[in-house]
């Protein structure tokens, strides 16, 4: 096990809690505009439309069929819109999204301990699809920043995982080579799928329920887990 040298780690979901996270900015959002008594619509309901929305134009973003700044408006606009109600406070709501989602601090459970024993024997690194400004926000508040010695983002890639560009750039920040690094994500598509078709051997971070299309290297049910793993 230690021919790795270098551990690229997802973020959202990997590291950062990202459905907790973001439902507690969206739920503080929901609240300062009061949607409830503007359209009379509940949190979960409001969720529910949102979620369809937000994944569909994710997917657009990742073809590069919409922009960065149509993605961040519209799945407010969409939702909005499908819950019968004005769209005309989307933008605001949107930019206030891009304030207040990265003030949200929860880590997925065991991170810290972590990365803490894995720094001492590997150089550690990020490797993320989202908005660079975000991402980078996210890393610094949740005191992640001193783990990592490089971030590699899908929009400085100019490409989402699992394309090639971005693991490229990667392990060329990083001075790695895919026979002595290790990718640790959540996500069996980008992450699993992506590091695989570069050479590279992953760790799948799964839940109990889920089965992955993908054959991963590794597959963990904690972050803890790493540990023994490693």
């Amino acid at each position: 096990m230690r021919k790795y040298q270098h551990l690229f780690f997802d973020l959202d979901r990997t590291l950062y809690d990202f459905d907790a996270n973001n439902r507690n900015a969206l739920y503080s959002i929901y609240r300062q505009y009061k949607l409830w008594k503007k359209g009379r619509i509940g949190f979960d309901r409001f969720m529910n439309t949102y979620h369809p929305i937000n994944l569909g134009l994710w997917d657009d973003y990742k073809q590069k069929k919409i922009t960065k700044k149509r993605l961040n408006v519209q799945r407010f606009a969409q939702t909005f819109k499908a819950l019968g109600m004005n769209d005309s406070m989307a933008e605001d709501f949107a930019s206030d999204y891009l304030k207040i989602s990265p003030e949200q601090t929860r880590l997925m459970p065991g991170t810290l301990e972590v990365l803490a024993c894995l720094k001492n024997k590997y150089t550690l690194h990020i490797i993320t699809n989202g908005f660079e400004e975000i991402q980078y926000q996210k890393i610094s508040r949740c005191g992640l920043g001193p783990f990592f010695t490089t971030v590699t983002t899908s929009e400085k890639a100019g490409a989402q995982k699992p394309d090639a560009a971005i693991f490229d750039l990667a392990l060329q920040s990083a001075g790695a080579s895919p026979e002595h690094s290790l990718v640790i994500g959540d996500d069996p598509e980008s992450d699993i799928r992506g590091a695989k078709q570069q050479g590279i051997d992953q760790v799948w971070l799964a839940q109990d329920w889920e089965e992955s299309p993908v054959e991963p290297t590794y597959t963990i049910h904690s972050l803890r887990e790493l540990i023994n793993l490693l």
